[in-house]
């Protein structure tokens, strides 16, 4: 089932969406929902991003080039970090390089969406604690990483996580491929069997440090390909069983290293 979000005659709903009609529903897919009576066209809503996440966490370095190059046993701490929700934006939405670079990096991911509060959790458990699935560009300025490592500022700006176009309910994450087209150039074709730190795992493991609530959102790392990017590029990053997530890049100034008189 595709739960999308979106604008509707100047109000946000939530839908189901088949083919090219979406069902507007009543409630929260989370919580309790129902179906209404409302059906429209999906040429006559605007998709927005298909939640607002509580957390955005994302796992670096995930994947390798092809299946014989997995390692043997999985990094004991694999590297985590998180991202603002103010980096959210949905599909169409323009992605932001701040005014201090000429380029960024585009990152197309499977992000997991957990649906229930997890704590401790088995590996063979997790995907029990997942509400949906759905696509995202983990943006990143590798020029604001800390020299001793740290990440935030690189991953943080806004506009920096798009995500959508819809949370498909009904998928298998170990029997796909996550794609990127830059400017309709493929640049990113990977199984998820590539990861270096499979699904289960980094759930059962993110359940360990933190306690992961209903609409926390898990970037599972980007396949191999991902390049710097400027303005006037459009990423589109596609999962076939979900669907394509464009967006394109755009130099708007901002205030970060401007002195206040």
């Amino acid at each position: 089932m595709k739960f999308g979000r979106f604008t509707y005659q100047d109000k946000i709903h939530f839908g189901v969406m088949e083919d090219k009609i979406v069902t507007i529903i009543d409630g929260n897919p989370f919580t309790d929902w129902s179906y209404t009576n409302e059906k429209v066209s999906i040429e006559d809503i605007e998709l927005l991003s298909p939640i607002t996440p509580r957390n955005i966490i994302g796992i670096g370095a995930n994947y390798v080039a092809d299946k014989e190059s997995l390692p043997d046993v999985i990094p004991e701490m694999p590297v985590f970090f998180f991202k603002p929700v103010t980096s959210i934006v949905g599909p169409n939405e323009p992605v932001v390089i701040p005014d201090q670079l000429d380029e960024v990096k585009f990152e197309s991911e499977l992000a997991v969406v957990i649906g229930k509060e997890a704590k401790n959790i088995e590996k063979d458990r997790a995907l029990e604690y997942v509400f949906g699935y759905t696509v995202g560009n983990d943006v990143t300025a590798p020029q604001f990483f800390h020299n001793d490592g740290h990440w935030t500022l690189g991953k943080s700006f806004d506009t920096f996580t798009p995500i959508g176009p819809v949370i498909e309910t009904e998928l298998d994450p170990y029997r796909i491929h996550v794609t990127a087209k830059v400017n309709e150039e493929l640049k990113q074709d990977s199984p998820t069997e590539w990861m270096i730190v499979p699904i289960k795992e980094m759930i059962a493991y993110l359940s360990t440090v933190m306690t992961l609530h209903p609409g926390d959102v898990i970037l599972t790392g980007s396949p191999t390909g991902a390049h710097f990017v400027k303005e006037g590029d459009m990423i589109t990053c596609h999962i076939k069983e979900i669907g394509s997530l464009s967006n394109q890049f755009t130099q708007t100034p901002s205030q970060i290293g401007v002195t206040q008189k």
